[in-house]
């Protein structure tokens, strides 16, 4: 049995979410600095950037921000944004999802203390799962 980060009994939400590259590509060619800015954190954008293939590592944050608001079961509302949760990764590489005030308020009323999250990509899809747990 493998051992987990959280157990069953220490999770309070989860959430899933499904990018096609493609679109998150087009919204990079049609709106640019624009898009970035109203989207991504400067560290995420600065990250990003410094890749080959940006498009898909956006996409794979652009999914991890969807599955963080719905392990929230917020939805991006009028104090949570998608600039509220920051994609990072830590010194290892793992990513790590940074929350700001709100979404991180919104956190604790749920009773987590910490937000995990994986992510994965290929050519055409980015995925991300996000659980918060005790």
């Amino acid at each position: 049995m493998a051992n987990n980060a959280a157990g069953a009994s220490d999770a309070v939400g989860v959430g899933i979410d499904l990018v096609d590259v493609a679109r998150i590509e087009n919204m990079l060619a049609r709106y640019g600095r624009t898009f970035l800015e109203k989207t991504f954190t400067e560290a995420e954008i600065s990250h990003c950037s410094k890749l080959a293939a940006p498009h898909i590592h956006y996409a794979a944050r652009f999914a991890a921000k969807e599955a963080v608001v719905k392990a929230l079961g917020t939805g991006f509302s009028d104090d949570i944004s998608m600039k509220s949760i920051s994609v990072e990764n830590d010194s290892r590489g793992a990513p790590l999802a940074l929350l700001d005030a709100a979404a991180l308020a919104r956190m604790k009323e749920l009773g987590a203390n910490k937000v995990l999250i994986s992510l994965t990509h290929l050519k055409d899809y980015a995925q991300a799962i996000a659980v918060l747990s005790k």
